[in-house]
């Protein structure tokens, strides 16, 4: 019997955008960084939120607040003209998700501005319209699926040019930090890579909001020890303004023995 032949598929420009974005990636020397965490109270507040919101969301106003304590954490490495850290004076999260592209699953990213600036509310909605809305009514996915359409050289020197040149245009295409996570499949990711300096990735998170956290950080522009301290004060920024955002949106009161403790 004759056997079966494979077949060739054509790369899709969610795909093309994956293969330009890894090039990239791979030439960043980066290192995770992992914390244990316990943030009981938080899933607590969160499960009993009118509108629960994502994890993710949680995470990316936390880890803002971080950033804007912290001003290296916004700092990306340039090449050109001559070698040179650029410090953005806000963050900008990127945050990776699913999405659905003439009937393929594909990878896209949603940027959220200052994130620490904007309530838990403002940025679950924008989570939401960037899960919903058709790909072609939102500005960054748009360009994405543009870009992925030109000729590989093309497409390379746009990313080079957007990574190494331009401080401003770098943060503003691309963000500031990551964040990527298969926590709610009940997976986790050992080490991400990203052309960014810093990338944001947690695991499952159980009942009693017991989760490991880490950072994955480009070596050329911070140290293991900074970034350690750094998904300290995470944790604390979870378990301290945003939990009492959470609580005080849903109505709830704040058991003061838990606080004092």
């Amino acid at each position: 019997m004759p056997q079966p032949k494979g077949r060739s598929l054509p790369l899709s420009g969610p795909r093309r955008f994956i293969l330009d974005m890894m090039h990239f990636a791979r030439q960043v020397p980066s290192v995770p960084v992992g914390r244990a965490m316990r943030l009981g109270p938080l899933a607590e507040a969160r499960a009993g939120h009118p509108i629960r919101p994502s994890w993710s969301v949680l995470f990316l106003k936390a880890f803002g607040m971080v950033c804007e304590a912290h001003p290296e954490l916004k700092r990306a490495l340039l090449t050109v003209p001559v070698p040179r850290l650029y410090e953005h004076p806000y963050s900008i999260a990127a945050l990776a998700m699913e999405r659905e592209h003439e009937g393929e699953p594909c990878v896209v990213v949603g940027l959220f501005r200052a994130p620490e600036r904007q309530s838990i509310a403002e940025l679950q909605k924008a989570l939401d319209e960037y899960r919903s809305l058709p790909l072609d009514r939102v500005g960054f996915f748009r360009q994405m699926l543009r870009i992925s359409g030109y000729p590989a050289p093309v497409r390379r020197f746009l990313w080079w040019s957007t990574l190494h040149v331009s401080g401003p245009k770098r943060a503003k295409r691309l963000g500031t930090f990551g964040l990527s996570s298969y926590g709610a499949l009940g997976a986790e990711s050992y080490h991400p890579i990203s052309p960014l300096t810093t990338t944001l990735t947690y695991g499952p998170i159980d009942a009693e909001g017991r989760v490991t956290v880490k950072l994955i950080y480009d070596h050329r522009v911070l140290d293991g020890a900074q970034v350690a301290r750094r998904l300290k004060d995470l944790e604390a920024a979870l378990l301290g303004p945003v939990l009492e955002e959470l609580r005080r949106s849903s109505g709830a009161v704040p058991d003061i023995r838990e606080e004092a403790a």
